[in-house]
Parts: structure tokens; C-alpha cells; sequence
């Protein structure tokens, strides 16, 4: 049973665009803010766990100062120079494993240098660059 989940879990991670470590169990995870010091959450944990992005009662609440669907926050306002959903933002928050490694920005800046190429991730950000509607981005990004 663990193996045919793993060969699941390896499907989905190619069809979504994730890197082949990505689906191995390394978390992926959103800091943002002045010098990238803030942590956000984390981008492909469960919804479930307490630093997902999308756990509604934890970092994942719109109305957590830091979150990143709190449309009125330094972090989910499309008018914040640290926000992700801001198009024309180059200090948008970065993406980095527990080793530090980088997947770039976490960016809907389509120019941003440095924006992540993790196929999944570009979709979520330009669906909401495209529709400019949080809530509708954020049933995207977290349906389990």
C-alpha cells in the first residue's frame, strides 16, 4: 500500500510540475518581508498541518496578519511590495527548502527574474494575476 502511494504521489508531482525532490517529502516553504525573514507557511504540506498555507486556522487564515490570503495584509494585498499577488512587485516572498536551497519567488510578477518554474506554482499565480480573486486562487492551490 506505502508503494502504490509513493508511485502516486511521484504521478502527481510530474503532472503538477513539482521537482522530483518535491514529492519525495522535502517541504517547500514561503518566507517574505524585508530580507525574506518572515515565514508564510508552507507551500505543499497538508492543509491539515499547522504551517500549511492552507490550513484555515494556522498561517493559511485570511485574517492571519502574515498570511497570504489576508487580502488587507503586508503579504495578500495586491498592492504590497512583499505581496505574491502584487504584478509588478520584485520583493515578492522566495521559496526555499529546509536546507536552504531556493525555488525562486514566489511571484504573479510574469518578469520577476527569479520567479519559481515550478510549473504548479506559476499556474496558482497566474490564475490570480488573470482573475484577481483570492478566494477562488486559494480553492485552487488547497483542495486536497
Amino acid at each position: 500500500m506505502a508503494g502504490m502511494r509513493l508511485v502516486c504521489c511521484f504521478v502527481f508531482a510530474l503532472l503538477v510540475g513539482l521537482p522530483c525532490h518535491a514529492q519525495a517529502g522535502k517541504a517547500l516553504l514561503l518566507f517574505g518581508g524585508k530580507d525574506h525573514k518572515t515565514f508564510l507557511g508552507c507551500l505543499n504540506c497538508s492543509p491539515k498541518s499547522e504551517g500549511s498555507v492552507c490550513n484555515k486556522f494556522g498561517v493559511g487564515s485570511k485574517f492571519d496578519t502574515n498570511s497570504i490570503w489576508n487580502k488587507f495584509g503586508d503579504f495578500g494585498s495586491k498592492f504590497s511590495e512583499y505581496s505574491p499577488w502584487n504584478k509588478f512587485s520584485t520583493s515578492a516572498p522566495i521559496i526555499v527548502d529546509k536546507d536552504g536551497g531556493s525555488y525562486g519567488y514566489f511571484s504573479a510578477n510574469k518578469f520577476h527574474t527569479d520567479r519559481t518554474k515550478i510549473k504548479w506554482f506559476v499556474r496558482i499565480l497566474d490564475f490570480q494575476a488573470d482573475h484577481d480573486d483570492l478566494e477562488a486562487t486559494r480553492d485552487l492551490m488547497c483542495t486536497e
